[in-house]
């Protein structure tokens, strides 16, 4: 088994995104159930994906479909509370992205959360993978780690 990973910092995210943490993201232990970490992840890479023109989720002709994901948890996060999600690329393929995510709070320099989704891109109607948008891959180049 390999080594828990440590926290990231903030310097080590290139887009940072504000979430609201909402009373029903807390379990019954009190702190935010780890299946929200997972929604957080998706808010912040299809927000950014959104803002910056590169995803059309109703009707572009590429999707991303999540074929991989991972999260590590160092400090727990709870209702009410600021987060602030932080985005990189860590690897970007001819079909597929490594998004990086942190969840922060609002003062901690250190991650409380740090995970990764791997989305490979593919054609809306037949469902197979195609090469990069062009579109896509401009948005990103600011996020590449």
């Amino acid at each position: 088994m390999s080594a828990r990973p440590l926290p990231l910092s903030r310097a080590a995210f290139a887009h940072f995104q504000t979430i609201t943490t909402r009373w029903m993201d807390n379990d019954v232990y009190g702190h935010v159930n780890n299946v929200q970490y997972y929604s957080f992840f998706d808010t912040v890479v299809n927000g950014y994906l959104i803002a910056n023109g590169a995803l059309d989720p109703e009707r572009g002709a590429v999707i991303g479909l999540v074929v991989e994901t991972h999260c590590n948890y160092f400090e727990p996060l709870r209702f009410p509370q600021i987060v602030e999600a932080g985005l990189r690329v860590a690897h970007l393929g001819t079909s597929s992205v490594r998004y990086e995510i942190g969840l922060f709070e609002s003062d901690a320099d250190a991650a409380a959360a740090q995970g990764h989704f791997v989305y490979v891109y593919v054609d809306r109607a037949t469902r197979r993978p195609v090469l990069l948008p062009e579109l896509l891959r401009t948005a990103l180049a600011p996020l590449t780690a």
